[in-house]
């Protein structure tokens, strides 16, 4: 829904923030809105309707002058497993923010991005789709856990305070080649598992070889199926619930319409690539991320399918000056 106002953008330098940011400026349809990027280790470049300042929610101070003026905000910033930091930016930094909104003369919408961590994702076997109203079970480690604080504070702020929020939960998130590089045996592997830690050295360097698809298996030895979501859908989801009084204090899944399935991958690509695949047994379960909710009450859909997920990651070629860096340990 266009409108107008001034909206704060945390995690800016994010694959979520920044391809946010791009959209709004770039569209007609939100020429109304001007944006402020909240940046930590890296900084974006102002442009016109693109304000940046630099820090870290960490700091009341810094979210104080963060949010003077704003009307909504898309957080975006996190931490992954990294113990040292978590709670002060995930916990004391979502804190101040909501402290901050909810005193604002100016404050509309909060637009938290949630994860499916916080559910557990593929850690634990379900019987059935996870909907928002599965309990929290976030998997062991401080970043699924953070996300589950993330959300029950926003929820207790709606209780408190009738804040105006939404939460868009999202499984694993891609963009670029990213969803090509999920699937090599090699040290490039993007996030988890790390399939030569499955299959040992040796044999993950002749996958390697070979391009050699993995296609990870539950152990009933069943095909895993699991979440994901494009950026450019998650994006178009931030944009739907963006002043849609629909999305007030709501929780809704942002996901691709049927989990990725290990096989079919493996399929689709002996089919239009001519890559071999081997099966690899792991501890994880499948799981269904139902988007039924946001397709009902936001009108989105997602864009992205299977084949066009990975069609999209095997052409992607990448310019000399954009690197592949993931930013994150964990």
């Amino acid at each position: 829904m266009a409108g107008s106002g001034k909206i704060l953008v945390t995690g800016a330098t994010g694959k979520v923030g920044q391809v946010f940011i791009r959209r709004v400026l770039a569209s007609p349809a939100y020429a109304g809105y001007s944006l402020r990027a909240l940046c930590h280790n890296r900084m974006l470049e102002p442009q016109p309707r693109l304000e940046v300042i630099r820090g870290s929610i960490e700091y009341r101070d810094v979210v104080e002058e963060a949010l003077d003026g704003i009307t909504h905000v898309v957080h975006a910033a996190t931490v992954k497993e990294t113990p040292e930091v978590v709670m002060d930016v995930s916990v004391k930094g979502m804190f101040w923010l909501l402290e901050t909104c909810r005193v604002s003369p100016t404050f509309r919408q909060f637009i938290l991005i949630g994860g499916d961590n916080s559910v557990g994702h593929f850690v634990y076997p379900r019987a059935i789709p996870v909907t928002e109203e599965q309990k929290h079970m976030p998997y062991p480690g401080c970043y699924a856990l953070s996300k589950v604080l993330e959300e029950v504070m926003l929820e207790q702020y709606y209780i408190q305070y009738d804040l105006n929020g939404c939460c868009l939960r999202a499984p694993w998130i891609m963009e670029k080649d990213d969803f090509k590089y999920t699937l090599s045996f090699g040290e490039d592997v993007f996030g988890g598992p790390r399939w030569r830690e499955l299959v040992g050295a040796e044999r993950a360097d002749e996958y390697v070889r070979t391009q050699t698809v993995p296609v990870m298996l539950d152990p009933d030895g069943q095909p895993v199926q699991r979440n994901f979501v494009h950026v450019d859908d998650l994006v178009s989801a931030i944009l739907a619930a963006l002043d849609n009084p629909k999305a007030r204090q709501q929780l809704f899944n942002i996901c691709m319409d049927e989990p990725v399935n290990y096989r079919a991958v493996a399929e689709y690509l002996a089919a239009t690539r001519g890559l071999p695949s081997v099966d690899v047994p792991t501890v994880y379960h499948s799981t269904w991320l139902d988007n039924t909710k946001a397709k009902f009450v936001l009108g989105w859909r997602p864009a992205y399918d299977l084949p066009r997920l990975i069609d999209a990651a095997y052409t992607y070629q990448r310019a000399a000056d954009d690197p592949r860096v993931i930013w994150y340990p964990g």
